[in-house]
């Protein structure tokens, strides 16, 4: 899944894509590299980051939505408004990426079992201006499958089809460093759940600080993080993550190719 942010703040690539034009040529690009999904979103969701508009989220995405399904990509909508996700389904997204899990807007689920697109639900513990105050859990990763486990029990009542759920344990929304590497370490207690899984560690801040200066002490800057992403990325592919959310398709591609190559050699009989 190649992201393209449509926000003058996003943290690694905020402004870089925001005209419509070069979004939709930025999403080309990363479908030229291998992105099997193109995942637009038109809000900023990192650590506290103002909400826009529903009317300024509408005015970013739907025109590169548009354009890009239009060329036969398939695109998602990364989103936590109901009101978006059904303009963008009518302008051709074939997914719905809410990373409120369907906390954020009471619409979303009834609109998504309506619509009969796939639908990922992800960890989350409220809007990004104070979730870093939420990364309290007594085990983090027993806390957020259980959590996860109700959010696709209430997308079935609202009438979602269970097979058409994804789950995603939201690395670094409301989680800390330790947090994050908990749940890698742990990926297979998600993928117990039974739902395709979506993994999303694309140059987040936790992987600058383990990269940081060993001088300085600073985090590898947001650009500088797509290697330790590449890799992450392939140990959750080996481990049976469905799909995985990155910046640079690219070196992912490449490194997922490798580390499943690897795997299915380590797998076979001798």
């Amino acid at each position: 899944m190649g992201v393209v942010n449509v926000t003058p703040d996003s943290f690694s690539d905020g402004g870089r894509w925001f005209e419509p034009w070069q979004a939709v040529a930025h999403g080309l690009a990363l479908v030229d590299q291998g992105a099997d999904i193109l995942d637009v979103g038109g809000e900023s969701t990192r650590p506290g980051a103002r909400r826009p508009t529903a009317e300024e989220e509408l005015r970013r995405v739907i025109p590169v939505v548009r354009e890009l399904a239009a060329t036969g990509a398939r695109v998602s909508v990364d989103t936590m408004r109901a009101e978006v996700a059904a303009r963008a389904v009518e302008a051709g997204a074939c997914l719905v990426n809410d990373v409120s899990g369907g906390l954020a807007d009471p619409e979303m689920l009834p609109f998504v079992a309506d619509a009969g697109t796939p639908y990922v639900a992800m960890h989350w513990r409220g809007h990004s201006a104070g979730m870093q105050a939420n990364a309290v859990y007594d085990d983090v990763v027993t806390d957020v499958v259980d959590a996860l486990r109700l959010r696709v029990e209430a997308a079935v009542l609202a009438g979602v089809r269970r097979e058409a759920i994804v789950v995603d344990p939201g690395l670094g929304f409301a989680k800390d460093a330790d947090h994050n590497w908990q749940l890698l370490g742990r990926l297979p207690e998600v993928l117990a759940l039974g739902h395709p899984v979506l993994v999303g560690a694309a140059r987040k801040a936790f992987l600058g600080r383990l990269l940081a200066d060993p001088v300085t002490g600073e985090p590898r800057p947001a650009r500088e993080r797509d290697a330790a992403t590449s890799a992450v990325s392939a140990l959750a592919a080996v481990q049976g993550a469905w799909c995985v959310r990155v910046h640079d398709v690219a070196s992912t591609a490449d490194a997922v190719r490798v580390a499943a190559r690897w795997a299915s050699e380590a797998g076979a009989p001798s």
